[in-house]
């Protein structure tokens, strides 16, 4: 049965939440600020769906990229991957940078004296949703006791799961960015949830993956599950893989062409530090 399971950070499933002044906030907990999630047809309303339950086993699906920024963990379990970060060195958390193939969502990196000492790519990656969930969305709120601005929870209209397209996208991405991080000895790491990875298995050659990961292998997974936690949700680490270029080319039969100097990637990083991006562990 597809349902909402978090709306703004908060479980669909608590009665007692001050749902309507949530709702007038806008807030997401994960990134401290609004949700950036809007429809486009009224850019005014933040969508706010963290989580859904989909299908015949009500699997709990991920759909928003922030959800995965709960407690920071996600970052605490890729600091193994900073192999040249010693004691006395800063950690910075640095978003968006840009490198051959795309942009990288975040960078964590070991830094000393303004310069950077080695750095880790960290990508985040949940569904994407065929159809729209805001007619679900509306009709949990009048659930929860919030009358809905508009009358969306009467459309016929369902959402599905994205699941092909979006494994294709990422590891095509993934693919156009891990020679350059192999390229100047680095690591790149892909956070998904469970059941993605479960999929991308079932969909993909995965048999080249290493489990347990090899901590000298340039592209890792790291998955996560959303599971019941006193009456709200919480995720957990639930399994690691890595791999190499070659790995991730035998998924997808495709060849990388992608270099950068260790040089450029250093003062990219340097040029956006500051006192806001250190990291602290939560």
């Amino acid at each position: 049965m597809n349902q909402v399971l978090e709306l703004f950070g908060y479980s669909t499933g608590s009665t007692s939440h001050d749902w309507n002044k949530t709702i007038t906030d806008q807030h997401c907990p994960y990134i401290g600020s609004g949700c950036y999630k809007v429809r486009k047809s009224a850019p005014e309303s933040a969508i706010g769906t963290c989580s859904v339950s989909y299908g015949k086993n009500s699997d709990h699906i991920l759909i928003c990229p922030s959800r995965l920024l709960e407690r920071k963990q996600v970052f605490s379990d890729s600091m193994h991957l900073l192999t040249a970060h010693e004691p006395g060195n800063e950690l910075h958390l640095i978003s968006e940078v840009s490198v051959p193939g795309g942009s990288v969502d975040y960078f964590l990196v070991s830094v000393r004296d303004g310069k950077v000492k080695d750095f880790v790519g960290i990508e985040f990656q949940t569904l994407d949703t065929t159809g729209t969930v805001w007619p679900e969305r509306q009709r949990t709120l009048r659930k929860l006791g919030v009358e809905p601005d508009d009358d969306a929870e009467h459309s016929t209209k369902r959402f599905g799961m994205n699941w092909k397209m979006t494994a294709k996208t990422i590891l095509v991405q993934l693919h156009h960015k891990i020679q350059t991080f192999e390229n100047v000895n680095r690591k790149l790491v892909l956070v998904i949830q469970d059941k993605f990875l479960a999929y991308m298995e079932g969909e993909f050659d995965f048999k080249i993956m290493k489990e347990p990961p090899s901590t000298g292998d340039s592209m890792h997974f790291h998955a996560y599950a959303l599971q019941p936690a006193g009456g709200s949700y919480k995720l957990g680490l639930h399994r690691r893989l890595s791999t190499d270029v070659s790995g991730i080319a035998s998924c997808l039969g495709l060849q990388a062409n992608a270099n950068v100097e260790l040089e450029e990637i250093f003062a990219a990083l340097e040029s956006k530090l500051s006192g806001y991006t250190i990291f602290t562990p939560v």
